[in-house]
């Protein structure tokens, strides 16, 4: 069966979804459809008395349900039942992904559906294989070490993957034994209403998920002020992230997990295999148009090697050819909208004002919607825009280097600290750099997470606080609680 589709004939969930069933609601904001540039409808915005609502529903689910306090496999088995689900939708799932994402429809099951459905099962089997501890203290007393989940749990996921962010909230949060109150981005959030409602049919307790649909300073503000969210998890821009840590100091105080912007390097040495640098680095600013915080957008490599991977790299991108989101044959993703292709075209240009050499590339494609041409920018200096700013697009910068100590300094950001490659054959120069290199994750001979979900992510810097994925992400999601018995 095709996966093609038409997106003017899609059945689009409508509204809210609170307390297990759609909320219908006015919408407010445009939404337009980056493959063709379409106005298709308008999303509403919950205010802080509709969160109110969402919140009061997830605590009321979690007391009438007894989530947080039921056997834990009895968690671990709903979440695989709706895992499940979400594998035998996948065909519609793909389709409400792919009609107003970056994301192609010929990508998503085998990608970001299945990685979801990964992702949800590992965390589920947390739930009954971590707890608390008993620690040693004197003969006359008995330590514990107890964990319990906070209540409700608060997430705002970001447009790039929706899908697969709203796993990395919805999951570990679940398994620990919370409910969560979620709202997707205003311009992606249809695949986001469809796994709830899939949660729903799968067994999970009505009003455990709910998703609430707006902006950041109306909606997002109510939910990170509000005082019966317990912890907040966030992935987005550091910008947004620093307004979440405001308003959470402003009205209150709460853990929170802050996944944020990156300007991530990829350093190659000369004694590397150059033909899977070349393919790495490509793919890793091609894939989602570079529309991604770990997206490996500067290029360090030795001088004497530079020329024949960077020639390599351009000659990749320029094989690259527009299509939209609904055609299953398209593999390059739009931008997300106008007014991000133009400040990706904005600062390329300042880039080429302050000395760079535009390779490939360079402005937007013709093409209905809102494709730019994967751009491979050379002679960039430290200080360049196109090096210092976070452009989440396909662009990717060239510097040269020829000691060890210099590409580090190269790779070395001011703000940013969440990923960086390594390519070199050379093993204790690739444990040396790895620990000398400012970053949260490090991947060293490729450029691309694994579906080795046990690895966390998060970044170092203005990259974010805490960790998503891992061990580690199930455990902020759960507060501990010191117990001394004396005997």
């Amino acid at each position: 069966m095709s996966l093609s589709f038409d997106p003017d004939r899609l059945d689009l969930p409508k509204g809210h979804f609170i307390g297990g069933a759609c909320v219908p609601a006015r919408g407010v904001l445009p939404m337009h459809r980056p493959s063709d540039g379409k106005e298709f409808g308008a999303c509403p915005i919950a205010s802080e008395d509709f969160v109110d609502q969402a919140v009061a529903t997830a605590k009321k689910a979690l007391r009438d349900s007894g989530w947080a306090t039921c056997p834990p496999r009895r968690r671990t088995n709903l979440l695989h039942r709706w895992a499940d689900l979400m594998e035998a939708e996948a065909v519609t799932l793909a389709r409400l992904e792919a009609f107003c994402s970056t994301r192609p429809v010929g990508q998503l099951i085998e990608g970001d559906i299945a990685v979801t459905a990964e992702q949800i099962r590992f965390f589920a089997e947390f739930a009954d294989k971590e707890g608390g501890d008993v620690v040693p203290t004197g003969d006359a007393s008995l330590g514990m070490v107890m964990s319990e989940p906070y209540g409700v749990v608060g997430a705002i996921t970001p447009w790039n993957v929706p899908l697969s962010m709203a796993g990395w909230k919805l999951g570990p949060a679940l398994a620990a034994g919370n409910a969560v109150v979620l709202k997707p981005s205003e311009l992606t959030p249809f695949s986001t209403l469809f796994i709830a409602e899939l949660a729903e049919r799968a067994g999970l307790p009505s009003g455990l998920i709910n998703i609430v649909l707006g902006d950041g300073p109306t909606t997002g503000a109510a939910i990170t002020a509000h005082p019966d969210i317990a912890k907040l998890s966030f992935t987005g821009s550091t910008a947004a992230g620093s307004a979440i840590m405001e308003n959470i100091a402003r009205t209150g105080v709460k853990p929170m997990t802050l996944e944020l912007g990156g300007k991530s390097p990829q350093l190659v040495f000369a004694d590397a295999d150059l033909d899977l640098a070349a393919n790495a680095i490509v793919t890793s600013i091609l894939a989602n148009a570079g529309q991604a915080c770990v997206a490996g957008s500067r290029l360090i490599i030795e001088e004497s090697v530079a020329a024949p991977v960077v020639a390599a790299i351009a000659a990749r991108m320029k094989a690259v050819s527009a299509g939209p989101t609904w055609d299953e044959t398209s593999t390059y993703s739009p931008i997300i909208s106008e007014r991000q292709l133009q400040r990706i075209h904005r600062l390329v240009q300042a880039a080429g004002r302050e000395g760079a050499e535009r390779l490939v590339g360079g402005a937007a494609m013709d093409h209905p919607g809102y494709f730019y041409q994967p751009t491979l920018l050379a002679g960039v200096q430290q200080d360049s825009p196109a090096v210092q700013e976070e452009i989440f697009g396909p662009v990717l910068t060239v510097q040269t280097f020829r000691e060890e100590e210099e590409a580090v300094a190269l790779a070395d950001h001011p703000v940013y600290g969440l990923a960086a490659g390594l390519f070199t054959r050379d093993l204790s120069r690739a444990v040396r750099i790895t620990r000398a290199l400012q970053a949260g994750t490090v991947w060293v001979n490729r450029y691309s997470r694994s579906r080795d979900h046990i690895l966390p992510t998060g970044g170092y810097k203005r990259s974010g606080i805490g960790k998503d994925l891992g061990r580690e992400a199930y455990l902020a999601n759960r507060k501990s609680k010191s117990v001394l018995i004396a005997l």
